[in-house]
């Protein structure tokens, strides 16, 4: 048995340590404390969606602009990114923990205030050039690609953000989006482990040996963007309110042809995509009128 001063001694310090132990859960706020000692359960992020932009302004303009007007993002990916020991160097202009103003009006999946539950991303970029012999996009050179997949794979990680969960501006916002635009690299994203993306091997099966620009039904095309997270009526009325969601829709999936129009291919396309990444059941492939 240990002397009585060594079992004194002993205690004194279990005493000290479990003081030490509560103490640091009470946290002092200037005029309160509290105490962090009991977590709750039931709770998750504010940050649900990752959201990507084009800048349609160089680096320069793009840095004024999302530094001193009333719009904002978290990150900012120039088109030739500065590195430091062989790794890309982005902008950041709000922290995570902050709302940044750059998603607008805007819906997804039933939720309407992006801004609150999203991070958003700019990505500097022209965009659209309109010479006289047509429209244009300008690429996204190699090593911006390189360093938005590394920002990106890093905040879904984090955050656990679903792949159905990172869009566009043009997603969100079909009725006056079309940011990040059709040369956007969705595909190497998704191939690097963020976003959505369907399977060819399933699109082909629901496409089902149709005419990939036959014409589908209107109002199943609607009742699976909608499915998806597109705010979309599903009235079956093909105004241009609902072309412009195809079109959004055919931007980020099938960039080859963002006409807007329903077609066989983007219904395929939509339910590859419904069968992958939903849970809940999802309409039958729509067939062309006979």
């Amino acid at each position: 048995m240990k002397p009585a001063s060594t079992r004194l001694a002993l205690l004194a310090l279990a005493a000290t340590l479990l003081t030490t132990a509560c103490s640091s859960n009470i946290v002092h706020h200037t005029t309160y404390y509290t105490d962090t000692s009991r977590t709750a359960q039931y709770q998750d992020t504010r940050i649900r969606f990752l959201v990507m932009h084009y800048t349609e302004i160089d680096e320069q303009q793009s840095l004024d602009v999302l530094t001193k007007e009333q719009v904002s993002a978290h990150y900012v990916v120039p088109d030739h990114p500065r590195e430091k020991q062989g790794e890309p160097i982005v902008w950041q202009l709000v922290p995570e923990s902050q709302r940044a103003w750059h998603a607008g009006l805007s819906s997804w999946q039933g939720t309407t205030e992006l801004n609150a539950a999203s991070i958003g991303i700019e990505n500097v970029n022209l965009g659209p050039i309109d010479t006289p012999q047509g429209r244009t996009w300008q690429p996204y050179p190699p090593e911006q690609v390189n360093a938005m997949i590394r920002l990106a794979k890093d905040i879904v990680t984090r955050y656990n953000i679903p792949p159905t969960r990172v869009v566009g501006h043009s997603d969100i916002a079909p009725q006056r989006k079309i940011d990040p635009g059709p040369l956007f690299p969705w595909k190497q994203l998704y191939d690097a482990g963020v976003g959505a993306w369907p399977d060819d091997a399933t699109v082909a099966k629901e496409l089902a040996g149709r005419d990939p620009h036959a014409p589908v039904d209107v109002r199943a095309l609607q009742q699976k963007l909608a499915a998806y997270g597109y705010e979309v009526a599903t009235d079956g009325v093909f105004d241009e309110r609902t072309r412009r969601v195809f079109a959004a829709f055919q931007m980020h999936f099938r960039p080859a042809d963002y006409s807007g129009n329903p077609d066989a291919q983007s219904d395929a396309i939509a339910q590859a995509l419904l069968d992958k990444y939903m849970q809940s059941a999802a309409p039958e492939p729509a067939r062309p009128a006979p």
